[in-house]
């Protein structure tokens, strides 16, 4: 078994079919702050399976702090960023 270099950090986007529809978006602009403040070895961006949180979505979902957002928009991702990850 050999052990792998993983990031402490990794934001996980849902990329369900109605979550889909919007996390194209979300996921452009946490890669530019992963990449405006030199976080790319230490933060890890996903898209994850659809999570059946369809209700709210989009969703996603912040390791290692466990946190799960929904209805999450484009304005609220440096908000968020800010929050969990810097």
């Amino acid at each position: 078994m050999k052990k792998i270099d993983a990031p402490e950090k990794v934001i996980f986007i849902c990329d369900g079919k109605k979550c889909g529809r919007y996390s194209k978006e979300l996921y452009k602009s946490f890669k530019r702050l992963i990449k405006e403040h030199g976080l790319k070895h230490d933060v890890e961006l996903t898209c994850m399976e659809c999570t059946d949180n369809c209700k709210t979505a989009p969703n996603i979902c912040l390791q290692p702090q466990n946190a799960w957002l929904g209805e999450v928009e484009e304005k609220d991702v440096k908000d968020i960023f800010k929050k969990y990850i810097v």
